[in-house]
C-alpha cells in the first residue's frame, strides 16, 4: 500500500499519473453527513543519492451540506495518507456559514487571499452553482445550491480556496445585522427592499 501510491505519482516526469491528482481530478466521499472533496494534489520529486524521492500534498475542502464547510492541506509519502491528514485538518477548521433559505447567500461580497480575489453573489432558486474548479467544490460542501462567483485573480487552487473562504467568512444574514445594531430583523429586511428599489429605478 505504501508503494503503490509511490509507483502511482511517478510514471514519467510530466505524463499522465494514476493518483488522481490532475488539476481538475475531484473526488467525493460521504462519511458521517460529511461530504469530502478533494480539490488539488501536487507531487513533489525530491532528489536524493539514489534516485528520486517522492513526496505528495492535497488540498480538501469537508462540509455537512447545511452551513458548515471548512478546508485543510496535508503532506506525506502517499496519496492516502496526504489526503487522511487533511482531511483532519479540515474537520477541526470547520466554520458556520448563514445560508439565505438554505440554498444561496444573503449579499454580495468579495474576498481575498495574496493574489486571489473572488466575487460571490446570491441567485435566485434553480440558476445552480456557477463557480469554476476549487470554488465549486467549497459550495458544494457547503450546501449552496444557488450562487454566482468569480474568480478574478490567480488560479492557483490553495489562494482560490483561501479566498473564497475570506469572502465567506465576511457573511452576515439579517439577524446578525440586527444584532449589531440594536434594531428588528424586519427594520433590517424592510431597508434592504427599500435600497434594492432605488438602486432598480
Amino acid at each position: 500500500m505504501a508503494r503503490e501510491g509511490e509507483q502511482q505519482g511517478g510514471r514519467g516526469r510530466g505524463g499522465e499519473r494514476g493518483d488522481g491528482r490532475g488539476r481538475g481530478g475531484r473526488r467525493e466521499e460521504k462519511d458521517s453527513d460529511l461530504v469530502e472533496k478533494l480539490v488539488h494534489i501536487n507531487r513533489v520529486a525530491k532528489v536524493v543519492k539514489g534516485g528520486r524521492r517522492f513526496a505528495f500534498a492535497a488540498l480538501v475542502v469537508i462540509g455537512d451540506g447545511a452551513g458548515k464547510v471548512g478546508f485543510g492541506h496535508g503532506k506525506a509519502r502517499e496519496v492516502p495518507e496526504a489526503i487522511r491528514k487533511a482531511t483532519e485538518e479540515a474537520k477541526k477548521a470547520m466554520i458556520k456559514i448563514p445560508l439565505k433559505d438554505g440554498r444561496t447567500i444573503h449579499h454580495d461580497v468579495r474576498g481575498h487571499h495574496g493574489a486571489g480575489k473572488v466575487v460571490v453573489r446570491p441567485a435566485p432558486a434553480g440558476t445552480g452553482i456557477i463557480a469554476g474548479g476549487p470554488m465549486r467544490a467549497v459550495f458544494e460542501a457547503l450546501g449552496v445550491g444557488d450562487v454566482v462567483s468569480k474568480s478574478l485573480g490567480t488560479s492557483n487552487p490553495y489562494n482560490m480556496v483561501r479566498a473564497t473562504f475570506d469572502a465567506l467568512k465576511n457573511q452576515q444574514s439579517p439577524r446578525m445585522v440586527a444584532q449589531r445594531r440594536g434594531r428588528s430583523v424586519s427594520e433590517i429586511l424592510a431597508r434592504r427592499e427599500e435600497t434594492a428599489d432605488t438602486l432598480s429605478a
